[in-house]
């Protein structure tokens, strides 16, 4: 799980050594990952807030158009902004190796990653199921793409979302300094082997199976057939004539985000795993997953930034077909004005043909 394992090594060896639950014959090898994260964090807080924050100013100022898609993406920003408010803390306690801020503050932070991981993989689902109708059925599935089901799907990701990282993140416990022998309180990193073995390992087949595994499936299924679709010739949409090329260049960057944030963290979740309850076994093994899991960690972690490219790229096509819906709109309003104009002169003349015809009744015989 996030950084489950072991307090800092340079401030709790003893402590490591006389524990029981920590207990191991192999030298470990993830002093780094302190660093590493503390510098990563800080750079995903500064790009991640400033992206996300310009992503609700856009959602909610510039771009007037309100679907399904926007009500999938709005919930996407909530979900990267809860967990970019929360890295200022991460980064104290990686640099200081230790968490002053209370346990409960420290158990909403670990929840909080988990809903951002699993949110954000489950929102970006949504939206590549949702382009798949209106692209591959774009008539049969004008009843479900609606702005009340798009509401209604999003409850629904939230609740299993939030079923899976709170007591995931709630059965952490800091750990005070009566059994680490020093001053420090340690948060993300104190799960123990009987934890592992009892409750986290059933937690990790669940969330990657329903948050990873069968999400993962959709999107690249999802993909392949809208890919399909724009290789036929015949593709129109209900706009007008579709850009190919817009729609696949955000296909692509879409699945190549989500390949490259959330496939090596979710991989490597697994051996961990297995690592932490025993399943494999050996120092090379265990070596191998300590050294990858704070990289994949951070990969992972930078969603929060690469999510409001596929902002860009979504919204730029929402752009395109409200240009396109617009465009039509006006040549509307422009032949209903012409009409209006020329029935209101024949009204006009009409009106005077008659007047005149009463002022002057015998003019037509002189």
């Amino acid at each position: 799980m996030y950084n489950s394992t072991l307090p800092p090594f340079n401030l709790t060896q003893r402590w490591a050594e006389n524990s029981s639950a920590n207990s191991s014959t192999c030298d470990k090898n993830d002093g780094f990952k302190y660093p590493l994260y503390s510098t990563v964090f800080s750079i995903v807080f500064v790009v991640g807030l400033i992206t996300n924050v310009v992503a609700i100013y856009i959602f909610t100022c510039s771009l007037k158009l309100r679907n399904e898609t926007t009500t999938y993406m709005m919930n996407l920003v909530v979900s990267d902004l809860l967990f970019v408010f929360t890295l200022p803390l991460r980064v104290f306690y990686f640099i200081n190796q230790n968490w002053p801020f209370g346990g409960m503050l420290c158990k909403v932070s670990v929840s909080l990653f988990y809903t951002n991981m699993y949110g954000s993989i489950l929102f970006l689902t949504c939206i590549s199921v949702d382009r798949f109708l209106a692209i591959v059925y774009p008539f049969r599935s004008r009843a479900l793409r609606t702005k009340r089901n798009a509401k209604i799907v999003c409850v629904a990701v939230w609740v299993l979302v939030l079923s899976g990282s709170l007591p995931t993140g709630f059965m952490l416990q800091t750990t005070s300094p009566h059994y680490n022998k020093t001053n420090a309180m340690f948060c993300f990193e104190n799960f123990s082997s009987k934890q592992w073995k009892s409750h986290l390992s059933k937690m990790v087949i669940f969330i990657e199976t329903v948050g990873f595994v069968i999400p993962l499936l959709l999107n690249v299924f999802c993909s392949i057939m809208v890919l399909q679709t724009l290789r036929q010739p015949h593709t129109i949409s209900r706009g007008g004539k579709l850009n190919k090329t817009k729609i696949l260049r955000m296909i692509i960057v879409h699945l190549f985000i989500f390949c490259f944030c959330f496939i090596p963290y979710n991989v490597n979740l697994v051996f961990y795993a297995l690592v932490r309850t025993k399943t494999l076994k050996g120092c090379f093994v265990e070596s191998v997953v300590r050294t990858i899991y704070p990289i994949a960690l951070c990969i992972a972690v930078s969603n929060c930034c690469f999510d409001p490219i596929i902002y860009y790229f979504t919204s730029e096509t929402i752009q395109n077909s409200i240009k396109r819906k617009s465009q039509v709109n006006r040549s509307y309003e422009v032949k209903f004005s012409e009409a209006l104009q020329s029935e209101t002169t024949t009204n006009l003349q009409s009106s005077l043909r008659n007047l005149k015809a009463k002022v002057f009744p015998n003019e037509s015989s002189v």
